[in-house]
């Protein structure tokens, strides 16, 4: 059995020191890439939303928006490893066929 050993991390320093901070650009280009996924991706969920809502009404939808594919499925897993075996190394975002788009709760 392996003995655990317990750090105590004074409030308000670094969990992970070794790890370099991002400079405030790094942090800004990053936000400004999230947006961007963010809206393509939401781009296409809006055109594809009336058409699949009657059908699939609470089904997940995954978007890998550089292609502009989705997939859906009942299963959040199963719709997820659909769009992972197309696209392996894409960024993909998970939505919901409802009418807030979420999964999950707020």
């Amino acid at each position: 059995m392996s003995q655990k050993t317990h750090r105590r991390v004074p409030i308000g320093s670094r969990l992970f020191p070794d790890r370099p901070r991002l400079s405030q650009a790094e942090i800004a280009q990053r936000q400004a890439e999230d947006r961007e996924f963010s809206e393509l991706c939401r781009q296409i969920f809006h055109q594809v939303y009336p058409k699949l809502l009657p059908q699939y009404h609470n089904w997940f939808i995954h978007i890998e928006p550089a292609s502009g594919d989705y997939f859906i499925d009942s299963d959040e897993e199963v719709s997820f490893q659909k769009a992972r075996s197309q696209h392996p190394t894409a960024r993909i975002m998970a939505m919901r066929l409802n009418e807030t788009g979420t999964c999950g709760r707020i």
